[in-house]
This record gives structure tokens, sequence and C-alpha cells, in this order.
């Protein structure tokens, strides 16, 4: 597969949920008698994933290098943030937001230079590197094809970056994008899926799939060998995401934003980030409809055919096929775009996915007809590529790929 952008329009990058993991510090409080009481009044507030992430977001700018990342405990419905140092004030700003204050060692910050010493010296094919605030360090991944020297060199590289910071774990799999052939969209000899349905900035018809179905071919249709029903007009892969905006050829296409799960069709409301623990369900022509939680942030994997970073870590699982297919909530909100991973639904694995919001706000679009690029919803990234989309991934309801499999494609 040729890996290229298409030179369609230019996408500028906005740096999608960077307030979630980069906080600009600011002047806190002196802590006096009237903030130490209401701290301690302060209960820690019931909440679900989507306002779990605009709460974090928050205290993220609010808490500057004090800040060692959240996430969400779906038991107790709460919001855990993790705090660096003892300063009283940071405490007191966190629990009048209504969170649960953590100590621990390693700031968000920390964690981001870690990550750059990664990228520098242990760019490997086969591994792959995220965020985890529920352990504070690095989750660091090599799959079955890192052995050898390679193995040493990033055993080396993440001992190097001190105790506390990274573990470092073996995958039975092999770090890859999702694609088989078989039914969904397809292009180029290639076959993917349908991800969400959107509404372009100058009111066309539209979905997102996968960047790396967008680079294989630049026309895909709802079936095989069939007439085009869509053209790409932006894609990215490798690099900074892995997403693609493909217009529908005919202005007059509905395209709804919904999924259909096989089941029931799910509304498809807004985009939103995601949240370490958050639950989130998944739909692939492969797999169907399989479920599971965010694990990690803000995730750096090295494919074979090259690095690709700002991704969503599950452990959804997904198997050949399902890549590109959307990641969702139960709510109805567009969380991400299948991009690829390791393992498959028997043994498990590692998955990754192109957040929604960032591929949103690339492209200048919105979900639906409603929602604004990049807003706030709680849904995740539903991509469609490489066959991720049949039965009922996409996000346009009944019509795409073979079986009903999600997306707007058929009802162009």
């Amino acid at each position: 597969m040729s890996h290229k952008r298409v030179p369609k329009r230019k996408i500028v990058f906005a740096g999608a949920g960077a307030a979630a993991v980069a906080a600009a510090a600011i002047i806190l409080p002196n802590a006096n008698a009237s903030q130490d009481d209401k701290a301690e009044a302060a209960q820690p507030k019931k909440v679900d994933a989507a306002s779990a992430a605009d709460i974090a977001a928050e205290l993220a700018s609010q808490l500057g290098e004090a800040f060692g990342g959240a996430y969400y405990d779906k038991d107790k419905q709460q919001v855990i943030v993790n705090v660096v140092g003892d300063n009283n004030d940071v405490n007191v700003e966190v629990k009048s937001a209504g969170a649960v204050a953590r100590k621990v060692d390693n700031s968000t910050k920390a964690l981001q230079t870690a990550a750059k010493t990664l990228k520098t010296k242990a760019t490997i094919p086969g591994t792959s590197w995220s965020v985890d605030p529920k352990t504070n360090e690095l989750r660091v991944t090599a799959d079955s094809t890192v052995t050898g020297a390679k193995w040493d060199r990033l055993e080396s590289t993440v001992k190097s970056l001190g105790d506390g910071m990274a573990t470092l774990k073996k995958s039975t799999g092999e770090f890859k994008p999702f694609v088989a052939g078989g039914d969904a969209i397809f292009g180029g000899g290639a076959r993917c899926s349908l991800g969400f349905n959107v509404t372009t900035d100058s009111g066309a018809p539209a979905f997102l799939t996968a960047g790396h179905c967008g680079v294989a071919a630049e026309q895909w249709s709802d079936s095989q060998n069939g007439a085009a029903i869509g053209t790409v007009q932006d894609a990215t892969f490798p690099g900074d995401g892995d997403f693609a905006l493909v217009t529908y050829d005919d202005a007059n296409t509905e395209a709804p934003s919904t999924v259909n799960t096989g089941d029931q069709t799910v509304d498809i409301v807004g985009a939103g980030e995601a949240t370490v623990g958050q639950q989130v369900q998944r739909m692939g022509s492969t797999t169907g409809l399989n479920d599971g939680s965010v694990t990690g942030l803000d995730a750096t994997v090295n494919y074979p055919e090259g690095t690709v970073s700002g991704l969503i870590q599950t452990d959804v699982c997904a198997e050949p096929g399902d890549s590109g297919g959307p990641l969702f909530s139960a709510d109805g909100q567009a969380i991400g775009l299948t991009s690829g991973g390791s393992g498959d639904c028997t043994s498990g694995g590692e998955t990754f996915f192109q957040p929604v919001t960032t591929a949103l706000e690339a492209v200048g679009a919105k979900i639906g007809d409603g929602g604004a690029a990049g807003g706030g919803g709680a849904a995740d990234d539903g991509g469609a590529a490489d066959g991720g989309a049949a039965d009922g991934s996409g996000a346009a309801g009944d019509g795409a790929g073979a079986d009903g499999a999600g997306g707007a494609a058929d009802n162009g």
C-alpha cells in the first residue's frame, strides 16, 4: 500500500485534546480557612464519562505542572485526578471541582518528556507507547516482531527513563492496520469501513474513515468493483493521525448520523474526548459489536508503514477487516476511528483509534448535521478504514456495505 497525503486540501492541526495532556500553569489562590472548609465540605461528584473529560481538561489548565493526568472510575462514577507535590491549594482546586485527588510522582509534562525520548531513541516498527494515568506511567508495548537487538534497544531506552516512569511488556500479536478483503466499502483493491457521517464546512455530505484507506485509493464504492460513491478530499497516514474525509459524489445523498449495530440503531449526537476508564463500543465487519474501555491516551504506534501519534488505546478486541469502524459510547458520542493493533477477539490484544475530535478539527467538518467540529460530546473516533463498517459499523445507518454494514454508502 502506498502511503501518501492526498493533496486535496491542506490540513491544519489544532491539537485537539491538548488541554487534557499539556496544561498551562496559572497562579492558584493562597489557602485560607474558608478554602480549607470548602475543600473539606466538597464531596466527589458522580458524573458520566463525558463530564469526566470536561472536568479533567479544566483541572489540567488550572493545576499546571502539578497535574499528572486523570481517569474515570466507572464503578464509583468519579474523576480521579493525579496530583504531584503537597500543595494544599492544588487539593482544594481538585476537591472543589468534585474530583478525587490522588498523589503521584510523575507530572504530565514529565511523561511527555519521556515519550519524546522514546520517539527519539526507540522508534522501532512493532512498538507503541501511551500515557496510562491509572499507573501514572507510560505503557510501552513491543509486538512479536521486536526481538534481538531491537528488543535490547527498546529495553535499555525504557530503563534509561528511570524507575516508575514506564513499564514494558510483550504482545503476542503484530501491530498493523486492520486490513482485509470482503464487504464494506471498496477502493483500489482495499476494503475499509465507513465510520461516521459528517457535514463539511461547505455543507456537503461526507464521511470519515481511516487515513490508511484514504491513501490507498481516491474513490470508494459500496460494492466490490461497483461504481464510485465518494471521493477522498483529505487523508493523513502515517504521521499525526490516521483519518480521511470522503465526500459523497451525489450532493443529495442522505447521510444520517447513526450507527447500525445490527440489533439497534444508535443516534450519534456529537463527538467527544476519550477518558481513560470510559466504557466504549466498536463495530466492525469481521467481529461485529464489541465493547471494552479506554486504557491510554496520546498513544504512539510504530506500524511497518510508519509512525502514527495522538491515538487512543483500548482493550476492545479487533481483527483484520474491522479497521476504520466507529468507536462510540452508549449515549451516542463519537469517540474514534479504528486504526490498528494486535491480537484478535479470541486472545485479546491492544487496539488503537484515531480521535474523532482531532479528525473533525483537521478537516473542518461536524458530526452529522449538528455538533461543531471538534465539539464536545463524549463520543469517540469512528473511522472507516479497511473493513470496519460492515454489519453495522458505519455511522450512516442502514445502507453502506454488505449486510447493512454501517455508513451511508448505499444511501448515496
